[in-house]
């Protein structure tokens, strides 16, 4: 592992450079936030999806972190409820998008150019970031943590040949709450999943949350800041074009705190677990 990849995973694992602004993406009819830089002209934009029974409160240590590398962030706050529609979402990813391009932000001091897109989307968020790419091409997206959707990410996968980071977490990647490795296999260009070690799917969740009273896990630091440094460093190489950070596109890398993980190989069986419910019955039986 050489020094650079670690001084580049802790560099980008802190705050960079911009002043952070907050904007209400509901002024432009979407009902949302954007963060964004405080000025720069024909900058980076991401449009980013939130998991299930979340909401973009959820991210904002993310969203303003992708801020301060120089990406203008907008993240819908639609589809919140038990019941959300995952092409709804991908709907209004594509309209932030649009939003982004379509309008000067900030005083007018604020652009983003039409060539530097990506989705990115984090559980649920992470199938519809897929769902819109099926619809609008973008120049990168990254599915972090991805669980299932309807329609199905992965039957998109194949007709999508844009480069793509899947992340999701050690402890259960195997699980039915995950679709990553079916996404990666299935993925028409070039895909590198990642695992974060001692990382579980909603441990990038902030703050309080309805998916604790569903016995959800509390927000993991670690798992946090090592997701926010390969989301950077992964855009900002096919985004941005930045070479300096091609290691964390290269499936030859080693970055600390990950694995990289081939989607065919042949993989254990996760035991599913045993619900108070389900033990119940067997007892009464």
């Amino acid at each position: 592992m050489s020094a650079s990849v670690k001084s580049l995973l802790s560099t980008l694992t802190s705050r960079g450079p911009h002043r952070v602004l907050r904007g209400n993406l509901a002024i432009a009819g979407q009902p949302g936030v954007v963060y964004t830089p405080e000025n720069g002209l024909g900058l980076p934009a991401v449009a980013f999806g939130h998991g299930w029974l979340t909401g973009v409160a959820n991210y904002r240590e993310l969203l303003q972190h992708l801020a301060s590398w120089g990406y203008v962030v907008a993240a819908p706050d639609t589809e919140r409820g038990p019941i959300p529609s995952h092409l709804g979402l991908a709907t209004d990813l594509l309209t932030a998008l649009d939003i982004c391009t379509g309008v000067r932000l900030g005083d007018g001091e604020i652009s983003v150019h039409p060539d530097k897109l990506a989705l990115v989307g984090h559980g649920m968020g992470a199938g519809a970031a897929v769902i819109a790419a099926a619809q609008r091409r973008v120049a990168a997206l990254a599915a972090l943590y991805p669980a299932p959707t309807a329609p199905s990410a992965e039957t998109l996968a194949p007709d999508l040949d844009i480069p793509a980071l899947i992340v999701a977490g050690a402890t259960d990647v195997s699980s039915v709450s995950s679709n990553a490795f079916p996404l990666t296999a299935a993925w028409g260009g070039e895909a590198l999943l990642r695992t974060v070690d001692g990382a579980s799917h909603n441990g990038i969740i902030e703050g309080r949350r309805a998916l604790a009273a569903l016995g959800a896990g509390k927000h993991e630091a670690k798992t946090s800041r090592t997701t926010r440094a390969l989301l950077v460093g992964y855009l900002n190489y096919h985004v941005l074009g930045d070479k300096t950070y091609k290691p964390f596109a290269d499936p030859e890398a080693a970055i600390p705190h990950t694995q990289l993980v081939d989607p065919n190989a042949p993989q254990e069986e996760e035991r599913p677990k045993l619900s108070v419910g389900t033990l119940t019955q067997l007892l009464r039986k």
